[in-house]
């Protein structure tokens, strides 16, 4: 990449990682603006997801007092949604890219339909936790559900945490602070796993990648000082939007 192209790789991510922040939906921004600057696809969806992955920590440890009591949890799921990130990660880097190119409109409309509902999955999930009076509390059900969603989020990822909010919100007994937080740590957990694939895959653009991680991270950090100022639901729309001309001009490009 040019010094240019590893400019507008940086702001991206500096987008992306204020956007995740505030509202979620960053990969949305920055996984397009790689392949517009020409990274084959798979390339730019395994240097996104390696770039991104400090800004799921930056999150887990901002929320780290909400997981305290939550070990029997963590201890039965993580090692599950670790499991279900390689697959996805190993997945992926089967997929002939021609195949995947195919498949990235798909998945980014996948994604925006996502990042829509996440209003909705996070009100329902609220109301499910106030009608709540206790009982015991089954993990089988969440394990099945964050490996399938594990899967999803090794191979692409856009939209991972409502997926993973939604699987654990229909069954766990708590209150939506600490779900959230258990969301946040598995998904650290998913693109973590996955990242570790692509590290040792070849795909990585590093040059790009270490651009895009430190921009990511300043971005996160601006996010989360500009949360309480920056009106979320306008950000999600915006992302939404981008996603949808990403979506339809791609589809031109690959289909047309």
């Amino acid at each position: 990449m040019s010094t240019g192209d590893l400019v507008f790789a940086g702001l991206a991510a500096l987008a992306a990682g204020i956007i995740n922040a505030v509202a979620g939906g960053g990969t949305l921004i920055s996984f397009p603006v790689l392949l517009a600057l020409g990274v084959p696809p798979i390339t730019a969806n395994v240097t996104n997801s390696v770039a991104l992955v400090p800004g799921y920590l930056g999150g887990t440890l901002a929320q780290r007092g909400d997981l305290v009591g939550q070990g029997h949890r963590m201890r039965i799921l993580l090692p599950v949604a670790a499991l279900g990130g390689l697959v996805g990660a190993g997945l992926l880097l089967i997929t002939p890219e021609r195949a995947f190119s195919v498949l990235i409109p798909f998945l980014i409309i996948g994604a925006v339909v996502l990042l829509a509902l996440g209003g909705t999955v996070k009100k329902r999930v609220s109301e499910r936790i106030a009608h709540l009076h206790g009982g015991r509390e089954r993990l089988l059900g969440p394990a099945i559900g964050i490996f399938a969603a594990a899967i999803y989020g090794g191979y692409f990822g856009g939209g991972l945490g409502i997926i993973v909010l939604a699987v654990l919100g229909v069954v766990l007994v708590d209150t939506l602070t600490r779900i959230n937080a258990l969301k946040q740590c598995s998904s650290l957990v998913i693109n973590g796993a996955a990242a570790l694939v692509f590290v040792f895959s070849g795909h990585v653009l590093w040059a790009t990648a270490v651009v895009m991680l430190v921009c990511a991270l300043g971005g996160g950090y601006l996010g989360g000082n500009l949360a309480t100022r920056l009106p979320a639901v306008v950000l999600q729309r915006l992302v939404i939007v981008v996603g949808v001309v990403v979506a339809v001009v791609y589809s031109i490009r690959t289909f047309g």
